[in-house]
C-alpha cells in the first residue's frame, strides 16, 4: 500500500516494517510529553533528546532518505501553518465524500491517527482504492516445467485475437452464481485448410466474453490435397506442431468445457481419419471433424452481434482455405437470441484460397486470370438454388453483406493504410461496393512482392489473397449490395457462444449447473 505521506511503497512485512512501527510510537510518546519537557539546557535533557532521536529513526534513515523527505514535509507543513496548496485542497475536498468528518483538518492529531488507522483502506488523498482492471492476456498461474507456452503468435499478425473487442468486451461484467468458480473459461479450436486457430475466453455481460489467451499460425494443412487427394507429410508435420502448443496452453487452465473441431481438409482428404489419431497419440487431443453445414452455422454464430436490429436480409460468408461456406439470413419481427434460427439457406463451395491458387497459380495473376478465377466461382454458385433475397439491391438499406475471413480483413487492412495489422480497427468496419472494388484493383495491381511487402498481407498470404478476392467477387455479382461488413471472428466465437449459451451462462439469476473441468482429450459439446 502507498504511503499517503511520500507515495512510496514501503516493505510489509520484515525488520523496516517492525522498525517503523517503533518509529510512530516514539512520535505519538513525543507529542504527549510535549508539556512537560524538561529544561532544554540540562545534561538529562540533551541525554533524553539524543535518545529520543535514536529511536525515533526508522530504518529507512540509514539506508536512504524517505523518512527524513517526509520529516522535512511535516515539518514545512507546520511553519505554514497548516496551509494547503490549491491543487492539494481541491483533492482533498473532491474526496471528502469519501473521508469521515474526522477528516476534515488534515493537520489535527485526530486526523492523524485516523489517517494512520484507515491508511490500509486508502490510497493517496484519501480516495478509495479501485479494483485493477484485468489484463486482456492473463499469464498461467502455474504452467508445468515441461510445457512450452509461447506469448506471442506465429501468424504474421500478432497476436490479433487476443486484443480487445470492440462489441462491449472492454467492459467486464462478471454475472457470479453461488456454484461458480472465479474463472468459468471455455475453449474453442479450429484446424482449417490453412490456419490453426486456438481461442480461451471467458464470459461476461450476455452475448459476449473475454479473450484470456489465443493461439493462431499458418500450417497449411491442406497444402497439395486438390492434386493428390492426400494430406502431405510435411502439412501434417506443422499442423501437429502448432497443435502441440495448444495442448500446452490448455493443459495449464482448469477449462469448463471445450471443442475441439477439424474442417475441409480433414474432410477431404483421404487420410484425415488416420492424422487425427496421429494428432491424438502426439498431443493428446481429440478433434471432431464437423460437417459443412454445422460449419456454417458456426460462422453465422459467431458474427451474430455484428448484425444490427435494421437489418431485415444478411448473405453471410466465410472464405476459407479449402471451401467457402455462404448463409443467407432472413430475420423476421421477432428476431432469435441465436442468429443461426434465421437461416433460410446455405450452401458450401467445395473451393478456398488454398485450392484455387494452386489450381490457377497465386504469384502472377493477371487481370484475365483474376477473371477465370471469378467465373470458375460463379459456375458454382449457379447451382445454389435460392430465391431472391429481399433487399439486395444498390438502394437498399436493410440487406447488407458480412465477409468473416483472411481475405476481407486483408481488404480492410490495406483500405486503412495500417503500419501493422490492428484486429481492434479492422474487426466490425463498414466498407462501402466502390471501396471493395478499388481495394481489390490495387491488389490486382502490385506483383507478388508488393503484396508480400505490405504488413496487412505479409509472405504467408500474399499468394493466396487474389484468389480469396475472386471468390469474393463472384459473391457481390450474385448478391449486389451497397456496403459489407467485416469481420475478424469466425468458428472458434461460435464455438464459444454457443457453448456458453448452451450452459446458461448469461442468465441473470439462474444458477448454473455445477461442471467439473473435462477432460481435453474429448469432444465437448
Amino acid at each position: 500500500m502507498s504511503d499517503p505521506d511520500s507515495g512510496l511503497t514501503p516493505q510489509a512485512d520484515g525488520a523496516s516494517a517492525a522498525e517503523r512501527r517503533k518509529g510512530k510510537s516514539s512520535r505519538r510518546a513525543k507529542r504527549k510529553r510535549g508539556h512537560g519537557r524538561p529544561n532544554a539546557h540540562s545534561a538529562e535533557a540533551i541525554q533524553a533528546g539524543k535518545s529520543s532521536q535514536v529511536a525515533q529513526r526508522p530504518a529507512e534513515d540509514e539506508a536512504g532518505s524517505p523518512a527524513k523527505k517526509r520529516k522535512r514535509r511535516r515539518r514545512a507543513r507546520a511553519a505554514q501553518g497548516g496551509a494547503q496548496p490549491a491543487f492539494q485542497t481541491q483533492q482533498l475536498l473532491a474526496s471528502a465524500e469519501h473521508r469521515s468528518p474526522d477528516h476534515a483538518h488534515p493537520s489535527s492529531h485526530k486526523s492523524g491517527k485516523n489517517r494512520r488507522k484507515h491508511r490500509s483502506k486508502r490510497g493517496l488523498q484519501g480516495r478509495p482504492l479501485v479494483h485493477e482492471k484485468v489484463a486482456q492476456i492473463v499469464a498461467p498461474a502455474s504452467a508445468p516445467s515441461n510445457a512450452h507456452v509461447p506469448v506471442a503468435h506465429d501468424d504474421h499478425r500478432q497476436n490479433r485475437q487476443s486484443q480487445p473487442r470492440r462489441e462491449g468486451q472492454g467492459q467486464h461484467h462478471h454475472y457470479a452464481d453461488a456454484d461458480s468458480r472465479p474463472l468459468d473459461l471455455y475453449a474453442a479450436l479450429d484446424l482449417g485448410t490453412n490456419n490453426c486457430r486456438l481461442l480461451i475466453a471467458q464470459p461476461t455481460r450476455p452475448g459476449q466474453f473475454r479473450v484470456v489467451d489465443a493461439f493462431s499460425r499458418i500450417v497449411r494443412l491442406g497444402e497439395g490435397l486438390g492434386a493428390s487427394g492426400r494430406l502431405s507429410s510435411d502439412a501434417m508435420d506443422r499442423a501437429v506442431e502448432a497443435l502441440r502448443i495448444c495442448a500446452a496452453k490448455l493443459k495449464t487452465r482448469e477449462i469448463r468445457r471445450m471443442r475441439l473441431i477439424a474442417t475441409e481438409a480433414c474432410r477431404a482428404a483421404a487420410n484425415g481419419e488416420a492424422f487425427l489419431a496421429r494428432v491424438t497419440e502426439e498431443t493428446g487431443l481429440r478433434l471432431e471433424i464437423i460437417d459443412r453445414e454445422t460449419e456454417a452455422r458456426l460462422a453465422v454464430s459467431g458474427c451474430s452481434s455484428l448484425v444490427g436490429p435494421e437489418a431485415r436480409s444478411v448473405v453471410l460468408f466465410d472464405i476459407g482455405g479449402g471451401s467457402s461456406e455462404i448463409a443467407v439470413i432472413r430475420i423476421g419481427e421477432n428476431r432469435s437470441s441465436r442468429l443461426a434460427n434465421h437461416i433460410t439457406h446455405w450452401t458450401s463451395l467445395p473451393v478456398g484460397v488454398v485450392t484455387l491458387s494452386e489450381r490457377h497459380g497465386g504469384r502472377d495473376v493477371t487481370p484475365e486470370l483474376f477473371e477465370t478465377m471469378v467465373c470458375e466461382v460463379q459456375r458454382m454458385l449457379e447451382r445454389f438454388d435460392c430465391p431472391p433475397v429481399h433487399g439486395a439491391a444498390r438502394d437498399s438499406g436493410d440487406f447488407h453483406l458480412i465477409g468473416t475471413s483472411g481475405t476481407v480483413t486483408t481488404l480492410a487492412g490495406v483500405h486503412l493504410d495500417l503500419p501493422r495489422y490492428d484486429r481492434r480497427r479492422v474487426d466490425g468496419v463498414w466498407l462501402s461496393d466502390d471501396e471493395v472494388s478499388a481495394m481489390q484493383a490495387k491488389l490486382l495491381s502490385w506483383d507478388f512482392a508488393g503484396r508480400a511487402a505490405n504488413p496487412c498481407i505479409g509472405p504467408d498470404r500474399a499468394d493466396l489473397v487474389l484468389a480469396g478476392c475472386a471468390i469474393l467477387e463472384a459473391i457481390r455479382r450474385r448478391w449486389p449490395s451497397p456496403r459489407m461488413r467485416v469481420a475478424d471472428r469466425g468458428l472458434r466465437e461460435g464455438l464459444l457462444t454457443d457453448m456458453m449459451a448452451d450452459d446458461g451462462v448469461w442468465r441473470r439469476g439462474r444458477s448454473r449447473r455445477g461442471h467439473r473441468p473435462r477432460d481435453m482429450k474429448g469432444p465437448q459439446t
